[in-house]
């Protein structure tokens, strides 16, 4: 009875230590709670919208016939694209481009509507700014379209004049009729596919962080002996005693992050929004085991916050948010799989995305299981550095 009323009273003890070192340190309130929110309420703010709309271009018409005057207007009609400049030749265009006051251009040659109606195949160019990707892809769409659509129109006047009759235009003009679904982000939107992957993947580099300089300050600060003394010289009721406040507040956050997608935002979610809360939490512990184990590699402050942010920052690149990870390199594909965002992730897809039944996630879930736990062989190594107290600059 006395040994568990000293444990317990060591744990508390360590939360009681913990909380106050966390209030007392801004370091902790600004990568805890301001940094993650900020993130997010800026996403959000910056990509309600869903996609980029009216980007500036410019069209350089050569031609100053009905036809080109029709397509211009036309062209602008659309929602991705503001026909800002008019100009009279590729030069005007591209130091338009060069200025960055538009992200891209297309010329209408002289002579376009004479061949258009003689059957002689025009050609129409457009350039887009591709070193910025978003707004170019939408723009090389936008002009790949009226192209097209343009194309199609001058064929339509040829087979009405040859005695064509309607009904029978379309079926030369499109044979093959295309019927297309997107599936899990049925508006095209660049927010749903983002604000997805990109702030769990903050919550990791913060978590990382964090905890990696709250052990590491320990050694640094010359307090470790103290921190496991406080509790009764036990290496997990320290660490526990540690990182529960943390845990406690990046859960609330993550939670924040979920009802501002999943509630306020009504992103897509088609499974049940308790698998993607127990994947939450599983991802807050999971990350603060994995910084554990880090610290317990290397116990010094500056390798360990070095490591974690390029974990934290590599994650995004690998985890398979951007880049399909069966494309990567045999070793990127499997470090993808030592990073627990990246099982989030595909719980994320499993669950929110397609519905499908808890059982087909069971693996991922277990994953991040075994991250949670995977620092425990670790800890006698990490109360070692901590008993030495050495702090290497």
């Amino acid at each position: 009875m006395i040994e568990q009323k000293e444990n317990k009273t060591g744990l508390w003890a360590s939360l009681v230590r913990e909380m106050r070192q966390l209030v007392a340190r801004p370091a902790y309130v600004l990568c805890m709670v301001v940094a993650p929110l900020f993130c997010s309420l800026f996403m959000f703010s910056l990509m309600h919208e869903g996609l980029p709309h009216k980007i500036p271009v410019a069209v350089v018409d050569q031609d100053h016939s009905s036809s080109s005057q029709d397509f211009t207007q036309q062209l602008g009609a659309l929602e991705s694209v503001d026909v800002q400049y008019k100009v009279n030749s590729f030069t005007e265009a591209r130091e338009l481009m060069q200025a960055g006051d538009i992200f891209g251009f297309l010329m209408i040659p002289e002579g376009f509507e004479a061949k258009a109606t003689a059957g002689r195949q025009p050609e129409i160019s457009f350039y887009t700014n591709n070193a910025y990707f978003i707004p170019a892809s939408l723009l090389y769409k936008s002009f790949k379209t009226m192209s097209v659509l343009a194309s199609g129109a001058v064929v339509r006047q040829v087979l009405l004049a040859t005695g064509v009759e309607e009904s029978q235009i379309m079926a030369k003009l499109q044979p093959i009729a295309a019927d297309m679904h997107a599936l899990g982000n049925p508006w095209i939107s660049y927010s749903v596919y983002l604000n997805n992957s990109f702030l769990p993947g903050l919550l990791q580099l913060m978590i990382l962080l964090v905890t990696v300089f709250s052990i590491g300050s320990e050694i640094k600060r010359a307090t470790a002996r103290e921190w496991l003394r406080t509790a009764d010289d036990s290496i997990i009721v320290a660490v526990t005693g540690k990182l529960l406040p943390q845990t406690i507040i990046f859960f609330a956050v993550g939670l924040f992050y979920l009802a501002m997608l999943y509630g306020y935002l009504h992103f897509p979610m088609q499974g049940n929004i308790w698998h993607m809360i127990f994947a939450m939490f599983l991802l807050v512990v999971s990350t603060q085991s994995f910084a554990v184990i880090i610290m317990s590699i290397a116990p010094s402050l500056r390798i360990g916050l070095s490591a974690a942010g390029l974990v934290g920052v590599l994650s995004l690149s690998i985890a398979g948010f951007s880049f399909p990870v069966p494309a990567m390199y045999l070793p990127f594909q499997a470090m993808s799989y030592v990073l627990p965002v990246r099982h989030y992730f595909l719980i994320y897809v499993d669950q929110a995305l397609n519905g499908i039944p808890l059982y087909y996630s069971r693996w991922h879930y277990v994953a991040l299981i075994l991250f949670a736990v995977a620092s425990t062989p670790l800890l006698p190594r990490l109360k070692k550095a901590l008993m030495r107290q050495v702090y290497v600059p």
